[in-house]
């Protein structure tokens, strides 16, 4: 039995689908219990658990992980994330699970200039000493939080603080299909894999190809990072810290130029989906024109 956490975040769930199109026992667990998860439709899918379970409550983890031998771990980023992450290994490790498959984040290093990214560090230090089998995916940025761009898209505009600088991205699609093979596939598991697309691509070249795809002008404005950061918080109602990590991985990607790996390609034996195909697939999306005054200079999301 697979333990997805996780299960109606945007990776979890492209999981969930990808676990059951192969067949596999999987058991979904969710902090709402009245929130449907998606994708469970269908009479032809294999039955799934659905399980209530809360990384600050350890009672529902242990009643959650009960049974099962395998776990994927992926927690939406935040200041608490070490201690949460750290907490699950510890009650998976108490309760049978045999490997776990978790999801972290590029630079994952102690003195990594992102915050964020230290703290991944941190629950990886905490899993290795845990002695568990384990499989880390070290994803770049989602290509599905470009979506968050739509609103100033929408007026024309993209803001960021990256310059020309090329950024990684990846479907979460992909990293799904890395995680089911790392949990089905014994020659998968285990070692850390750099999960990429097939290209890295600046936010410039972005608004050009999204000009194109939505037959309007959108032109990128990049803004220091004091203004970015100025904005996220004021404009866009970030909290503190959400918008300083934004601003953090811009200005990495501008301190470490980002190549794209052949990691998904040689796991899954295909190439990674194109950015250009993910733009056209949510081409309406980016066509609203009912977004925030653009002298506002308002952005969401990050990169």
């Amino acid at each position: 039995m697979i333990v997805v956490m996780g299960a109606t975040g945007a990776t979890g769930n492209a999981l969930l689908r990808s676990l059951l199109a192969l067949g596999i026992p999987v058991r979904a667990l969710t902090r709402n219990p009245h929130r449907p998860v998606p994708g469970l439709t269908g009479a032809h899918l294999p039955p799934v658990e659905v399980r209530y379970a809360d990384a600050t409550e350890p009672h529902s983890l242990r009643t959650a992980f009960k049974g099962a031998d395998q776990l994927f771990l992926a927690m939406a980023n935040g200041p608490e994330q070490v201690e949460l992450e750290s907490r699950v290994i510890d009650i998976a490790a108490d309760t049978g699970i045999r490997h776990i498959v978790k999801v972290s984040a590029p630079a994952a290093e102690p003195d990594s200039p992102v915050a964020v990214s230290r703290g991944h560090h941190a629950v990886e230090e905490h899993l290795r000493a845990c002695g568990l089998p384990h499989t880390i995916l070290r994803p770049y940025a989602f290509m599905q939080n470009l979506l968050r761009l739509a609103p100033t898209v929408g007026q024309g505009l993209i803001l960021g603080t990256t310059g020309d600088a090329p950024c990684n991205h990846i479907d979460c699609r992909d990293i799904a299909d890395v995680a089911a093979a790392a949990l089905t596939r014994p020659e998968i598991a285990g070692g850390v894999h750099t999960l990429t697309g097939s290209e890295a691509v600046s936010y410039p070249d972005i608004a050009r190809r999204l000009g194109l795809l939505t037959g309007r002008p959108i032109r990128y404005v990049d803004l220091s990072p004091d203004e970015l950061r100025d904005h996220l918080v004021h404009r866009a109602r970030m909290p503190g810290w959400l918008a300083e990590h934004v601003t953090e991985i811009q200005r990495l990607a501008v301190a470490r130029p980002e190549t794209p790996t052949t990691t998904v390609a040689d796991i899954l034996g295909r190439p990674p989906r194109g950015l250009d195909a993910f733009l056209a697939e949510n081409r309406d999306r980016f066509r609203r024109e009912d977004g925030p005054d653009p002298d506002r200079r308002r952005t969401t999301g990050s990169r």
